[in-house]
Parts: C-alpha cells; structure tokens; sequence
C-alpha cells in the first residue's frame, strides 16, 4: 500500500506510520470476497500513535548506536571460546565450508528476516505477531528463553569480572600451588610434561594444576558439593560480583535504547582492540606458528563426518543469536526506511570474521602453551570455561608482565559479556513492554524488576554446587527450545504470512523487494536448515555430564521441564487463539489473510481519495 501526499511524498507503512495527525482506515474482507472500507478521523491528543501503544516509540541516536548493538549482542564469548576450537578439531580450514555454506543460506537469510520483521512492524517479539496471531506465542518462547539464559550467562560474566579484580595483584593467584584452595594433590605446572600425561590424560583435563584448582576451587568451591543435590550457598564474592554485573546492566537499559546506545561504544569495540593486542603478543611467543599452523591445517576428510556439519550449523546459529528476539528487539527502533538488509549483511559478515580473527589469538597462545609443555597441541585445545578461565589464564601467568596482559584479557571476557547480556534483557523488557503498556510507562521500574529478578535466580548457579545447575540451564533452556522456537518463527512467516506479502513489506521501507534468492531461502531452505538442526540436536543428544560427574537421571527432567515451560507457549496459545478468535480458519490463522485489520495512518494533510489499500 502506498499513500501519496502533499506537498511532500513518503513511503507509509500500516506500523510504521508517520507523525501528525491520525486516519483510521479498517478493512473487512468477507468470505464471498466482497471488500468494503470505512475510515475516520481520530484526534492526535498532542502526540503521535503508533499501531499498539501509547507512548511514541523511542529510535536509535545514531545508525552506529545500532550496529554496535546488534555486533555487540552477536560477538559473544562462543567467538573466542567455542569457535576456534570447532574449527581445529573439525578439519581446521576444511571446516569454513560448511560453516560459510550455513551462513549463506540460513544465517544470513534468518539474521535478514528478524530484522526486517522487527523494524516494519516496531514492535517486540510478542507483539510483532500481530501479523499472525496464532503465531504469538512464538513470542512469548522465545522472550522466556532470554530470560533464562540471562539467569545463567550474568553468572558467567560475573566469574569474569571476579578474575578481573583477582588479577590486580603482583602476583597471579593461579601461577602456584600452596595457595589456602589449593589440594595437597596440587601439581606444579612445569613439573607436569608428555611423559606424566602418558596415561592419555591431555593437559587441558588436568584437574591439579593451579590454574584448574584455582577454578574449580577458588572461584567456584566444586569441591564442597557432592551434586546436584547438594547446592549449598551462594558464595558471598561472587554474589558481589554478580551485584555489580546486574548494576551495569539496568544503568545500561533503564533508558531504553537511548542508553545503551551509548554504553556499546565500549562493549563493542573493546573486544577488538584487546584481541588484537593480544595476537601481537601471542605471536611473539614460543611456539605459537605450530599453534596457529594447527589451527589453519586441513583435512578435507573430516567433511565426510556427519558431526562436522551438525557443528557447523549449530555454531552458526548460536553464533549469530537469530530467535531471542534481540534481533527484532534492537531493530524496531530504527527508522522505518532504515536499510536492514545492508545491516543483515554487514553484521553477520563482522560476527564471522570476528570468530575466526579470533581462533588466530587462542591458538598462538595454545601453541605456547604446547611448547612449553612438551606436548601436543591436541593436548592443550580445548574449549569453554576451561580455556578462558584455565589454559589461557595459565598461559598468561607465565609471562612478564603478567598483571597487565591478565587484566587485558578479563576486560576483553567482560566486555564481550555484558553487551550480548544487554540484548537478551533488552528483547525481554521490549518484548513484554509493548504487549503490556503498563510496563513501557514504566520502563525504569519494570527494568529495574527484570535485572532483580534474574539476579534471584541467578543465585542458585554460584552456590557450591552452581557449576551444575549452570550446565543444566545451558544444555536444555536455551538448545532444543531456541531451535523449536525458531523453526516454527520461520513457518509462520513464510508460509502463513507468506513471504510475498513479506517482501511487499520490505518494499514499502528500503524501495525494493528482496531477490528471488532470500525468497526461496526464507520459505525452504531455512526453515530445511533448522528442521535439520532440530533433529540432530535431538538425535545427538545425551545425558547430561560435567567431565567426569554424571548427573541423576531426576536432572534430566528437570531440564526437559524447563525446555518445555518455554515451548509450550506455541501450542497453547495457538489453541487459546484459534477458539478465542470468531471467523474462519483462514481468518485465525494469519491477520492478513482475511481477519479484521486495524490501520492507523498519521500524516500532516491527507487526501482520502489518495487512499488505496490492496487486500489479497
């Protein structure tokens, strides 16, 4: 639909609406096929409407306050702890086939769709599926996930900033044993080479170093809990440090975009400024080319692996965070004639590169680290909390200057942190503000309320016991339901919304409709792709373990239960919606394909007779 106007011409969306005074247009479609129209006149009350709430939308400050965000949210810290690891253990270079096959033809497409969604419609994930009603609890799936991985990733990043402050010693805590959490089986780390590991034990499993008791023992007291079951308290530090996480996080958000629109001048850029630093450093060590000569090696024979492209897929997804809803969250916020798909490639091209940049830093580092040790770097490679938080921290320790290079590093894992926690909180409190009009007049308190929240919950993953219930959360809150909630995103949108009127919708913002390959990407190969990834994350999953502790088998369901809380919202509230709704099925189904549509159009002069309106 296009209104022309004069004496100026604007592109007009029926959420996107311009800034005046209002026109209400409603559409009918009956089942014979017979359209009729009506329209009135609604007073402005002195400021602008937009199509579901009361108060005007709030925009980016700038365009680079957006992309930084959006960067920000998808850098995270599976780019420099899970990446490079993928890569080597998969074929090294070989495995940048597939990795950039999935990004071509479901990354980009998926990262592209909930960008153009969320800027079009200016709303959050809830709300957004007015487009298809039924659909809304696709919203409400994926708002509940970002919600609980924030109960987790907080803690994470408050392990981080706990390192932070254990740095600022003359002496790092984890370079020796004898220290008050240390085991009397504490090993000395230059005691321990190729010919103590002969029992095929790799370093990067050795639990007595005194980086591994530092961890395990110092920061997070594992060795006070027998399981599970046996949680114990919050331990008082962390808990501090988790304050003060939780702290940066509302003072970052409480004023909308507007805020942390600034903060991710920092938490954007810092990451590439100490990685860098840290490559030059890393290069200039001993052994570090047998590390990075690793890291790059190919082996076109592990392509015939199966696992090799489930974890391509799988990283590529994760990696670049499409169905948390932040992506629709950060992009409702633009300017309707914002171009989205030159942010889709833009960003998706930089978090990739990001990765890869990055495996250069760890793996010159692991090369070191090899050759100090005599080992292989089989050996040493590892991924998670055990290479950021034990390897590479050991690795540090180790070298002159090491205060500073440690305090580098903990800022950079700081950093990358807490703007992608910034996304996930960001897409809960838009999300449900603009379901809930109460919440967005206000956002201080109910931010306020959110940051609390997660806080509470959070406590119960830095207990003696914390590693375990962090485990868990991150095995089932955010794997199976993430890819669920984001198949069926991608069906609702290509074929009940329908990708034509879709790209119709694209159009009436940037000026041109998407190609015919994003078409067919959005209708079959992306939602093939995250089917494929759905049922291989179901295939090739298992119990869950933590190195050598095998959880009990009550564990279990308790994850499935939290996988499902979350779930669960797409069917009942399809059920809810399909009996809530009068009209036919067609009509309950998709808010374009016949039922009631409501159009709110602002404009300073306007014409009636210019108003056209196509109902397919």
């Amino acid at each position: 639909m296009e209104v022309q106007m004069k004496p100026d011409h604007h592109k007009l969306s029926a959420v996107a609406p311009l800034n005046q005074c209002d026109v209400e247009l409603t559409l009918v479609k009956d089942q014979n096929g017979v359209q009729c129209t009506s329209s009135s006149i609604v007073p402005n009350h002195g400021g602008p409407l937009t199509s579901n709430t009361e108060v005007e939308r709030e925009i980016w400050g700038k365009k680079i306050d957006f992309l930084l965000s959006v960067i920000g949210f998808a850098v995270d810290l599976a780019n420099v702890w899970r990446f490079p690891y993928l890569c080597y253990k998969n074929g090294g270079g070989a495995f940048l086939i597939p990795y950039i096959l999935f990004l071509v033809i479901a990354g980009m497409p998926l990262f592209y769709m909930e960008l153009a969604l969320g800027q079009y419609n200016r709303e959050g994930a809830a709300t957004v599926w007015k487009i298809c009603p039924v659909f809304k609890g696709v919203g409400y799936t994926v708002i509940l996930i970002a919600l609980y991985v924030g109960f987790y990733y907080n803690v994470i990043i408050a392990w981080s900033l706990y390192y932070l402050f254990s740095s600022m010693t003359s002496e790092l805590p984890w370079l020796k044993c004898g220290n008050r959490w240390n085991s009397p089986n504490c090993v000395d780390p230059l005691a321990i080479n190729k010919s103590v590991l002969g029992n095929g034990t790799s370093y990067a499993k050795y639990k007595i170093t005194p980086a591994a008791e530092y961890y395990e023992r110092g920061v997070l007291h594992l060795h006070e809990s027998k399981g599970i079951q046996d949680l114990g308290m919050p331990r008082w530090e962390l808990s501090l440090c988790l304050i003060v996480v939780v702290f940066i996080l509302y003072f970052s958000l409480w004023k909308g975009v507007k805020s942390s629109g600034k903060v991710v001048y920092i938490t954007a850029t810092m990451p590439y400024i100490v990685l860098f630093v840290l490559l030059i450093r890393g290069i200039t060590l001993p052994g570090s080319m047998n590390g990075i000569k690793a890291y790059l090696h190919i082996d076109f024979n592990r392509l015939n692996n199966l696992e090799v492209w489930i974890d391509a897929a799988t990283q590529i997804f994760f990696s670049l965070g499409a169905g948390f809803g932040v992506l629709i969250a950060f992009a409702s916020y633009n300017k309707f004639d914002n171009n989205c798909y030159r942010d889709a490639l833009l960003t998706t091209t930089v978090n990739c590169v990001t990765s890869f940049f990055s495996g250069f830093a760890i793996f010159s580092v692991l090369g070191y680290m090899a050759h100090k040790h005599k080992v292989k770097i089989e050996d040493v490679a590892t991924e998670g909390a055990g290479l950021v938080f034990i390897i590479y921290p050991e690795a540090i320790s180790t070298l002159p200057g090491s205060t500073f290079w440690a305090i580098l590093f903990f800022i950079m894992l700081l950093t990358l942190g807490i703007d992608s926690s910034m996304g996930g909180m960001e897409a809960v409190i838009t999300g449900l503000s603009d379901d809930f009009l109460f919440l967005k007049r206000n956002r201080k308190v109910f931010t306020f309320a959110t940051a609390f929240g997660t806080f509470l919950f959070s406590l119960l993953c830095i207990t003696n016991g914390g590693i375990y219930v962090l485990t868990l959360l991150d095995k089932y809150a955010a794997g199976t339901a993430i890819l669920f909630g984001v198949l069926i995103e991608a069906i609702g949108v290509s074929w009940f919304y329908g990708v034509d009127r879709f790209s119709e919708d694209i159009e009436r913002m940037m000026g041109f409709k998407p190609g015919l390959y994003w078409r067919l990407c959005w209708k079959f190969v992306s939602p093939a792709f995250l089917l494929f990834v759905v049922i291989a994350s179901a295939v090739t999953s298992s119990g869950l373990k933590y190195d050598e502790y095998v959880f009990p088998n009550w564990s279990n369901y308790v994850g499935w239960g939290v996988a499902m809380s979350s779930m669960l919202f797409v069917p009942f509230y399809a059920i809810y919606k399909f009996f809530s709704i009068p009209g036919t099925f067609k009509e309950v189904f998709c808010f374009g394909c016949g039922i009631k549509t409501l159009l709110r159009v602002q404009t300073k002069k306007i014409n009636l007779i210019h108003f056209m309106m196509l109902a397919l």
